[in-house]
């Protein structure tokens, strides 16, 4: 197993990905401490995860309250004897694109972006720290295609500040890649585009109700614009975060990891 005797983090695991994410990282022998600001969608998660013979533990974790984050990942130590793997898979708040940035409000355009460099700074540095002084570690953050869109799909999708909360945590992941890389430390940022059987009721961000189909026209809009003519599964994204986690990915640091079926070819 990919993972196996691995200890690994989950901010956001409630939500589609971070659930995805956690499944991947338990079936390839990680124990998984799964947080996020709802218990019960994390307790069923857990529960499930035990029963498919993986190991658990959950937690209610804000990821934007620096005391939270720092609390409990002293208690994922003090249990596990250290930290090898964290993963923030937060929601940057998509569910405010639609207005073009000259209709936005201040407020608005500023939320993803504070929800995104916050909620990353926190849980990576909070898991660097510890990951130094152990010599080891891998921290992988989530971006999205919106970080990289086309002139044709900027103006389709309007972002808002989404785009630029994306671009943040890349940024943000590169620098800090820099900055850990002599200390043992990995940092690997993931760039899906959209994920069809992760979209959810539009303008809910955590535990809502997959939507296997989403708009169609707007699916279909975006598979269009993409190299494979289709977008990424949940499947292949967690998958690629397990492989990114382990110790076989051990050369790759400082990067993100294109996972946008070709909607962007850098």
């Amino acid at each position: 197993m990919l993972l196996e005797n691995k200890t690994a983090i989950v901010y956001g695991a409630g939500g589609a990905v971070g659930r995805a994410v956690s499944r991947a990282f338990a079936r390839e022998g990680a124990w998984v401490f799964l947080t996020g600001r709802r218990l019960a969608g994390l307790e069923e998660l857990a529960a499930e995860i035990r029963a498919a013979g993986g190991r658990a533990e959950v937690a209610r974790v804000d990821a934007l309250d620096r005391d939270e984050v720092e609390r409990h990942a002293a208690e994922v130590v003090e249990a596990a004897g250290g930290i090898d793997i964290s993963v923030n898979a937060v929601s940057i708040r998509g569910d405010l694109q639609g207005t073009p940035l000259v209709e936005l409000s201040l407020e608005d355009f500023l939320a993803p972006v504070n929800t995104a460099a916050t909620a990353n700074f926190l849980t990576a540095t909070t898991a660097a720290r510890r990951m130094a002084e152990q010599g080891s570690g891998v921290i992988l953050t989530f971006s999205t295609a919106a970080s990289r869109l086309s002139g044709r799909d900027q103006g389709f999708h309007a972002t808002g500040g989404f785009g630029v909360a994306c671009g943040a945590v890349e940024l943000l992941s590169r620098h800090l890649a820099g900055e850990v890389g002599p200390l043992g430390v990995r940092v690997v940022c993931l760039r899906p585009d959209g994920i069809p059987d992760a979209w959810v009721t539009w303008g809910m961000i955590e535990d809502a109700t997959p939507d296997p189909e989403g708009s169609s026209t707007v699916k279909a809009y975006m598979e269009r614009g993409t190299a494979l003519r289709r977008l990424p599964r949940l499947a292949e994204v967690a998958g690629t975060a397990a492989f990114m986690a382990s110790d076989r990915a051990g050369a790759v640091t400082g990067t993100v990891v294109n996972l946008s079926c070709g909607s962007v070819i850098d």
